[in-house]
């Protein structure tokens, strides 16, 4: 944990598991504030910095863009709990259409190593299925 305005950009970023150039990034994207530097001195980060980059790591762990990730940021001041619940379940949609196309991916190859292990010569069918030709 880090201390509320003690810690660097690298402490932020330690404490968070992401390289000081994620944190950056962010920032530069609105997405996280950049705290003000004192005169002589360097940023100061504390735990609500923290917070919020867990927030958007957890979110973008979920599927949500960075684009989606500052709207929900954005509806968390407004209490738009509607709209928040739109972008989850569109999020929950694009999710279950990803499974979907992977199961019909692990069903098309596990065909393709069935016919290969009943193929004892001529094109590999998992290989000819490969082939851009």
């Amino acid at each position: 944990m880090i201390r509320t305005g003690r810690d660097t950009i690298g402490g932020l970023a330690r404490a968070a598991g992401v390289g000081v150039e994620t944190v950056r990034y962010y920032q530069r994207r609105g997405l996280l504030p950049e705290p003000a530097r004192p005169p002589g001195e360097v940023r100061r980060y504390g735990d609500e910095d923290l917070n919020r980059l867990k927030f958007i790591r957890s979110a973008q762990a979920a599927g949500f863009t960075l684009n989606e990730i500052g709207e929900l940021i954005a509806l968390d001041a407004s209490d738009d709990r509607a709209r928040v619940r739109e972008l989850a379940e569109a999020r929950v949609a694009a999710i279950d259409e990803k499974i979907e196309e992977l199961k019909q991916a692990r069903d098309a190859l596990a065909g393709l190593a069935g016919a290969c292990a009943s193929k004892r010569s001529g094109p590999c069918p998992i290989l000819k299925a490969f082939d851009p030709k």
